[in-house]
């Protein structure tokens, strides 16, 4: 992308009352950012969406300037803005519709042809989930994640912690511009984060410190991975923010259960009660619900619960997935002679004793 166009792109982005979405109406209609900032206001009104208050804002010359200043932090930081247009810009991001039309990236991000799973979680994360995120990431090791999180405090810098352990590439996606670190105890990690790494924002450096930009973060951690983790949540916060946006862009969605009584567990409770989410009770469900697998070896093995008593009913759609392998939830069902909402209690119950699996498209198999 040349300087020149990088300008108007991040002129656009400038503009008030003009979101990502918009934005690239805008561009799709006209050609360019340089052609949307150019053209005749009787033009830009048959667009849909379009009317006199955003209208009103691309009318106002400022956003060159501000741009021109933009432009030259970026360079001094030696900082890379990448286009949503450009090959470059992550592949994942790119189809969702309120991706950044720019995003900002420092230090040495590689995501083309990769595994990518973000992890997310309480701020005041126990011990308990602590040792599990720990865990999930020592057991990918073999398949080479990259470890996508939000260098908050609790869940997502045990995530990034973790990765720079074991020699995992980790982006950390900000919910501030490159010219500050947040919080400031973290900016410690940044040299290793940036050695196999780094960061993604689509902040500016003028832009103001806002407890309402980290929900806007949210959509670049879940858009730049194939899955969401859900380590742990409340019954609300942030990290649930993430997971309905993982959910809106048909991403996969994992939480980790926990014991009814634990306030952090709630929400992770509630993503699986709601069958939103899988439930992760080892970090080996990752890679085997999302089909990875290891080059020259075998697929390591999941061991299931042995001599697990099972009632009737239970035994029942057991034995119909073992002579069935994979099959629909409302087809079980049919052939089970169940309601939907009562059998979804029992694979649940079945779940937890660890016979059956749930897979994407609401299937279920025996473990």
């Amino acid at each position: 992308m040349t300087e020149n166009n990088l300008l108007y792109a991040l002129a656009l982005q400038h503009v008030p009352n003009i979101g990502d979405i918009t934005a690239k109406r805008l561009i799709a209609h006209c050609g360019s950012a340089e052609a949307v900032l150019n053209e005749k206001r009787q033009n830009l009104v048959k667009i849909d969406g379009v009317g006199k208050v955003i209208l009103d804002s691309l009318a106002k010359t400022h956003h060159l300037k501000e741009a021109e200043k933009e432009l030259r932090f970026v360079e001094e930081n030696h900082i890379k803005a990448l286009y949503f247009e450009e090959e470059d810009y992550p592949s994942k991001l790119k189809h969702c519709i309120d991706g950044p039309i720019v995003l900002f990236q420092s230090g040495n991000i590689n995501l083309k042809q990769q595994r990518i799973i973000s992890i997310v979680g309480a701020r005041k994360i126990t011990t308990q989930g602590v040792a599990f995120c720990e865990k999930l990431v020592e057991t990918l090791l073999p398949y080479n994640p990259v470890i996508v999180s939000g260098f908050a405090y609790g869940a997502d810098i045990t995530a990034h912690k973790a990765a720079i352990k074991h020699n995992l590439q980790t982006v950390a996606c900000l919910a501030h511009g490159m010219d500050q670190i947040y919080p400031k105890v973290h900016k410690k990690y940044m040299v290793d984060m940036e050695k196999n790494g780094g960061f993604f924002t689509d902040f500016w450096s003028t832009d103001t410190f806002d407890r309402n930009n980290f929900l806007k973060r949210n959509r670049v951690i879940a858009g730049l991975s194939e899955a969401t983790i859900v380590i742990e949540s409340a019954e609300k916060g942030g990290s649930l923010v993430t997971a309905d946006i993982a959910v809106s862009y048909n991403r996969e969605l994992f939480a980790v259960p926990g014991r009814t009584t634990d306030i952090q567990s709630v929400g992770c409770n509630n993503l699986i009660k709601q069958q939103r989410a899988h439930m992760l009770t080892t970090p080996l469900d990752v890679p085997y619900i999302l089909n990875w697998q290891l080059e020259n070896a075998q697929k390591p093995a999941i061991q299931k619960q042995l001599f697990v008593e099972l009632d009737d009913t239970e035994r029942t759609i057991y034995n119909y997935l073992k002579d069935n392998e994979k099959q629909q939830l409302d087809v079980i069902a049919i052939n089970c002679n169940l309601p939907t909402f009562k059998l979804a209690s029992i694979l649940l119950s079945m779940e937890l004793k660890g016979v059956v699996r749930p897979l994407p498209g609401k299937l279920f198999e025996i473990i």
